[in-house]
Parts: C-alpha cells; sequence; structure tokens
C-alpha cells in the first residue's frame, strides 16, 4: 500500500470513528495544527489528500496568525463549535480568495473539521466548525478538511451560544492555531 493510500484509509477509518494506531494520528507536523484555547491543546490532523485547497489555505491562515484571538461566534450543543470570522458576526472572512467546494465520501462525525460557508457552495474562505456528534444531513455538501486527535474534551468545554441560533454572548476565542511544523 502507498502513503497516499494510507493516509486516504486512515482519513476514512477516523472519519466513520474507528481509533487510529498513534502513528496514523497527525505525527506529520507539516499536516498537523495546534488550535490553542483557554482550556487547553488541540491537535487536528490535517487532509491535504482530502481538501488540498482548503489544508492549504487554513495553513497560510494559521502562519499569518489569522486565527489568534478570533471566537467560537456559533456554537450549538450536540451539533458543532464555529469560528475563524475576525469579525464575530458570521459574515466575515480573511483576503484571501474563497475556495472551490471539495467534497469527499467522508463522514461528519464527532471531530470532524469542516468548513462553514453560505449557500454557494465555493465560497468557504476562513471560517470553520468542528463536530460535537454525527451530522449526516452535512456529508457531501461541507468540505471536510481535518480531524480532531487529541484534545476534543477541550473542545467540548467551549462556551455555548444561544438555543437555535447558536450565537454566542462573550464568546471563547481562539489563542493560537498553528502549523505544528512551525512550533518549536
Amino acid at each position: 500500500m502507498n502513503r497516499r493510500t494510507l493516509i486516504h484509509s486512515c482519513a476514512v477509518l477516523a472519519a466513520a470513528g474507528v481509533a487510529l494506531p498513534a502513528f496514523a494520528q497527525g505525527t506529520d507536523p507539516e499536516n498537523t495544527l495546534y488550535l490553542d484555547l483557554k482550556q487547553g491543546r488541540v491537535v487536528i490532523q490535517l487532509l491535504p489528500d482530502v481538501a488540498p485547497k482548503h489544508v492549504a489555505q487554513i495553513k497560510t491562515l494559521a502562519r499569518q496568525g489569522f486565527y489568534d484571538g478570533t471566537p467560537f461566534h456559533r456554537v450549538i450543543d450536540g451539533f458543532m463549535a464555529q469560528g475563524g470570522d475576525p469579525t464575530g458576526t458570521g459574515g466575515g472572512g480573511s483576503k484571501l480568495p474563497n475556495l472551490p467546494a471539495e467534497f469527499s465520501q467522508l463522514h461528519f462525525v464527532r471531530g470532524v473539521c469542516g468548513m462553514a460557508r453560505t449557500s454557494d457552495p465555493d465560497s468557504a474562505n476562513s471560517q470553520f466548525f468542528i463536530m460535537f456528534a454525527p451530522a449526516p444531513s452535512l456529508d457531501g455538501k461541507y468540505t471536510i478538511w481535518g480531524r480532531v486527535v487529541s484534545g476534543m474534551e477541550y473542545v467540548d468545554q467551549i462556551k455555548r451560544g444561544a438555543p437555535g441560533s447558536g450565537t454566542v454572548t462573550n464568546p471563547d476565542r481562539i489563542i493560537h492555531m498553528r502549523v505544528a511544523a512551525d512550533v518549536k
């Protein structure tokens, strides 16, 4: 089995909720993100074989420090936590161009990281979400770009928003988000 096939197989298994051995859990520093929250560090395995353009954009923004200090502005208990908007309104993004959809056969399960967008499938930019629970209704409609391999207990502690809308008053914020290869 070649490296690409192995990575894809691990991603499919992980998205299905299958526990992976340590060697398969984001040990490539160039394709691992450290998401630092006040609660602790979340480690995210990036999936460049699944969504290469989305992974590249997230890495570029993380390297620019774009995500530092941005709020989790929409957090719905039992569903997901959404962040990556510097305005905290749900309407903001970066100065980089929007991305074309990179939908896959992977499933939105607990710990999966997806890209937020408008009703236009090709409108993803900087906003992302982390799943608290499975949401099959999102499968094939949003781009999956990563998955939490460590620290999901810290994601679970992100302040929840109002019932229904998920809008968060005085939201928790990302302290730092960095590509692991850049962290000394």
